[in-house]
């Protein structure tokens, strides 16, 4: 990890498709995955320890609750769901804004991305290794038994692959900044399901 490098088959992945339901000739009823060498997910493993750092130094927001141990999706629903019976037991008005961020990890354009990841703290060849990784992926399409040609992948954190959910995590971790002068005039709270989210 000291100068980098990047084995060039480790950015290179064949996306293969899931069927997630609906009528099958939509690709929007399909989630990409993307699947890469071993060698290569062993690589990302040992990058991934920076949830632990992060979760350690409580960088992570405390309403996000998709993609982390402890804290699932599951429990943060529990929640919302008391928060509002405490409501309407009390009297109080309960408005809630739901949002579906659409193709969210397919957008996350990476230079932002690394941005937020330096803003944390960790080792600057920690970032250098993910800019590494992220630039100059490259996919082919398999379906049917047959491949397509290689393309480049110039934005988004990559589905399928061990790192993609942390990437994405810290993508979206200051989205509660950007809302919390709004929602301290009133008694509101932002919870984010991975890449749902409810205020």
């Amino acid at each position: 990890m000291n100068n980098n490098a990047i084995p060039g088959d480790c950015k290179k992945a064949k996306v293969v498709h899931i069927y997630k339901g609906g009528d099958r000739s939509v690709v929007g009823n399909c989630r990409l995955v993307r699947l890469t060498s071993v060698l290569c997910k062993q690589m990302e493993h040992i990058i991934a320890g920076l949830r632990e750092v992060w979760e350690m130094s409580v960088c992570l927001y405390e309403g996000q609750h998709g993609f982390r141990p402890e804290y699932s999706c599951e429990i943060q629903l529990v929640t919302v769901c008391q928060d509002i019976a405490d409501s309407l037991d009390e009297g109080v008005r309960t408005d809630a804004i739901i949002i579906d961020f659409s193709k969210a990890f397919d957008l996350v354009p990476h230079d932002r991305l690394l941005m937020k990841i330096t803003a944390t703290g960790v080792d600057l060849r920690v970032v250098v290794w993910v800019k590494k990784f992220l630039l100059g992926h490259l996919q082919r399409v398999r379906e049917y038994g047959q491949l397509s040609e290689e393309v480049r992948v110039t934005s988004g954190v990559l589905q399928g692959i061990v790192l993609g959910p942390l990437l994405f995590l810290a993508y979206v971790n200051d989205i509660w900044r950007n809302t919390d002068s709004s929602i301290r005039l009133t008694d509101s709270s932002i919870r984010l399901f991975a890449d749902d989210c409810l205020i």
